[in-house]
């Protein structure tokens, strides 16, 4: 959300239950003649939270994890030296746009100078979206660098994020509401390239999904529907099933998902129950990655009698699986996906 915007009123209100982390943003999301005001708006606010903290108005887990989106690396300097211990206690960390090798040790400096002076923990999200990467003369080296220098500061990055619309942007073209970025093959190449660089079970990060820009997900559909429908079939068939921004957002989760990323960026609350209610993992791949990690080696029949799973080379996915679960919880079956969006259908 913009860094002009009000959102704490509705925090202390506890009105969007399902926000469990946010960004509040000083770069694109504004013009530049509003900085100033974006970061006063954004410190009066931080302000507040740590009062209700303070008073038992509200608990710690009333509050979202904030993460401010800073400008450039210049401006993140000057935000920082504002920051007092209590308006840190309330946030969890910094977004850094268009993340490139030629600034990626000031934002991180920062960051770790950040962390002592106020004897905190503030962590830093890299977005990937730059044109060095963008370009695929530049991709390979560019991506090389960004992760060794990242190594030394692993502790620090809690999430790599990609830029699906700025990558977009470099070759003139957008998703249509009915697409997926996946279907975009010069950004389909960038990501693959991105989660083969940051991926990786012995060395990688936590990757999330890009930005879903559609806004029509607000209507107020008859959930109920989909509970007669194979979710995951229709998606993949692209059979008609809400509305044209929830069919393409929830398509374009499930592409996540299958490649290796962890959440999405969304720009409005409603989406928030779908994209939360999707990384559930469902009970055969909860039992499936459970008897893959409790047995040495080998191809065993799975549980469900449709598949084999082999030990070795399904490993890595089984731990990821029970992370998941561990952290969204498991459910039935895809039709659950339906039922979780229902229960939080008046969440907005």
């Amino acid at each position: 959300m913009p860094g002009t915007r009000q959102i704490v009123d509705k925090l202390l209100a506890r009105q969007i239950p399902a926000l469990k982390s946010m960004v509040m943003c000083f770069e694109d999301a504004i013009r530049a003649d509003e900085i100033e005001a974006a970061q006063t708006n954004v410190l009066e606010q931080l302000d507040r939270l740590a009062r209700a903290l303070g008073e038992g108005i509200i608990n710690e887990n009333d509050i979202p994890l904030i993460f401010l989106r800073v400008r450039n690396h210049d401006q993140f300097i000057r935000f920082a030296l504002q920051l007092n211990n209590d308006q840190a206690r309330i946030l969890s960390g910094f977004v850094f746009p268009k993340y490139s090798s030629c600034e990626a040790i000031v934002y991180l400096e920062q960051l770790v100078e950040l962390n002592q002076r106020l004897d905190t923990i503030l962590y830093g999200m890299p977005i990937l979206e730059g044109k060095a990467i963008a370009y695929r003369e530049t991709r390979e080296e560019e991506l090389e660098k960004l992760k060794e220098l990242m190594v030394p500061y692993k502790d620090y990055i809690l999430n790599v994020r990609v830029g699906g619309t700025d990558f977009s942007s470099f070759f003139g073209v957008r998703r249509a509401i009915s697409a997926s970025i996946y279907d975009i093959l010069p950004v389909r190449d960038i990501l693959s390239d991105i989660l083969n660089v940051f991926n990786r079970v012995e060395d990688g990060y936590t990757l999330s999904g890009p930005v879903w820009e559609y806004f029509l997900a607000y209507k107020r559909d008859d959930l109920s529907l989909l509970l007669q429908q194979n979710l995951n079939r229709s998606l993949l068939t692209l059979q008609p099933i809400l509305n044209d921004a929830i069919d393409g957002l929830l398509r374009e989760v499930l592409l996540d998902k299958t490649n290796g990323f962890v959440g999405k960026t969304v720009i409005h609350p409603s989406h928030l129950k779908y994209v939360n209610a999707m990384q559930s993992v469902t009970l055969e791949e909860y039992e499936d990655a459970q008897q893959i990690l409790n047995v040495g080696d080998g191809v065993i029949k799975s549980e469900n009698n449709n598949k084999m799973n082999e030990a070795n080379p399904h490993r890595n996915w089984a731990h990821q699986v029970i992370s998941r679960a561990q952290a969204y919880g498991v459910i039935k079956n895809e039709s659950e996906y339906v039922q979780l969006f229902i229960d939080s259908a008046d969440t907005i």
